[in-house]
């Protein structure tokens, strides 16, 4: 469910409140059939609600569980990345030869 990049991105985005379908579009810059997909990938799964207001679609979290499921996951995979940064800047200062004899 989680697993597809710009699943994530509607998710984060909605995070901040309602958004029309347009302006998901104009955020995440793909192709509307693309978009429409994920929407429907989510609405299925109870993640996301839809409302009609007129012609324009608005799509929403459906409930502050996945909100806290999204900040959750973010902060993770921060800290995952961080010791991951770690790591490599321990290796890189292993890999310089001492100038020093």
């Amino acid at each position: 469910m989680l697993g597809h990049p710009v699943r994530i991105r509607v998710l984060e985005l909605l995070q901040t409140g309602p958004m029309a379908v347009r302006d998901l579009l104009a955020e995440i810059e793909i192709e509307a059939s693309s978009l429409s997909q994920q929407l429907a990938v989510l609405r299925r799964s109870g993640i996301v609600t839809a409302t009609r207001e007129g012609t324009t679609v608005v799509y929403a979290l459906a409930g502050g569980d996945v909100a806290d499921l999204m900040r959750a996951a973010r902060r993770i995979l921060t800290e995952m990345l961080a010791g991951r940064q770690d790591l490599l800047n321990e290796l890189a200062d292993d890999a310089v030869p001492d100038a020093a004899p």
